[in-house]
């Protein structure tokens, strides 16, 4: 049975644009009605030339919190009041916390990245990874590669340049020199695959509805050992990671990260750790009926 919404119920919301496919208004309102919790959550499409009044009326109606996605991470910065030191190493706020109108800008994302491969039983402490992509993800799943103390990271991407200016912005929290960058096509790259103890796709290779696309990976050269990670959910299994699993490799795919990110949300805004389990069932749910 669903919570009443009265003047005392606190608001959530989800801002992006477009916004009707986020899956967050389910994951989050199943959440909040199992812990008995006064809250709603619910989808805001704010366009982009209408993301500054937006944010200022999100405040002046005490909004408690909301989610931000595309194409507001970045975007959105410059009219919060403080930004946590994930969010401006990575260059992107998820997660927006209103404490007595003071507006605090977060990042679940890197949070989400790595609980869901510590729960799958990898640790990425003192392993040598291979990042595939520099986008906004790859951002977020950087950053917690680095701070849990990854041994390497060998950013790989289709333009050279753009993965050596990744890693530029990422080199004054790289005390220890584990970033490097490569091209997919480099020897360097290559070589790499035989040493990679954790391979992680952050690029849309393989996401709904071109399922076929995957990275270009040679299973061939990969260690036989290596831990394989594909960010999209959409299709729970795709190309790279089918084709992982048949070689025997351990694989994970990005359902727990998404789950495991608006859980963090969640608790940052109420206070309270969320029935993750629940969670993680309302979204496959979702994806069925999405399909």
């Amino acid at each position: 049975m669903k919570n009443m919404i009265t003047g005392k119920t606190k608001n959530l919301g989800v801002m992006g644009w477009p916004i009707g496919h986020s899956l967050s208004p389910v994951l989050q309102n199943v959440a909040l009605r199992a812990a008995r919790l006064d809250y709603v959550y619910v989808a805001l499409p704010v366009p982009p030339e209408g993301l500054s009044s937006a944010v200022a009326g999100l405040r002046a109606a005490s909004f408690s919190g909301w989610n931000v996605t595309i194409p507001h991470k970045e975007a959105i910065i410059p009219y919060l009041d403080e930004v946590e030191e994930a969010a401006r190493a990575i260059g992107a706020v998820n997660t927006v916390v209103n404490r007595e109108g003071k507006l605090l800008g977060c990042n679940t994302d890197a949070a989400g990245f790595l609980e869901a491969l510590l729960a799958k039983g990898f640790d990425p402490a003192g392993k040598r990874v291979i990042l595939l992509g520099a986008g906004g993800a790859a951002r977020a799943a950087l950053w917690a590669l680095m701070k849990r103390g990854a041994r390497s990271i060998l950013v790989a991407v289709r333009n050279e340049k753009k993965g050596r200016d990744f890693v530029a912005s990422f080199r004054p929290y790289d005390s220890a020199q584990i970033l490097t960058a490569q091209a997919w096509e480099g020897e360097g790259f290559s070589a790499a695959l035989a040493e990679a103890e954790l391979v992680v796709n952050t690029t849309p290779l393989g996401m709904s509805p071109k399922i076929e696309e995957m990275p270009p990976v040679d299973f061939d050269r990969l260690s036989s050992k290596a831990f394989v990670y594909d960010i999209v959910y959409r299709p729970g299994e795709t190309s790279f990671l089918r084709e992982a699993r048949h070689r025997g490799h351990e694989t994970l795919n990005g359902e727990d990260m998404l789950v495991l990110q608006g859980a963090a949300a969640f608790s940052l805004w109420t206070g309270v750790k969320p029935d993750t389990e629940l969670m993680k069932k309302e979204l496959r749910s979702a994806l069925l009926q999405a399909k």
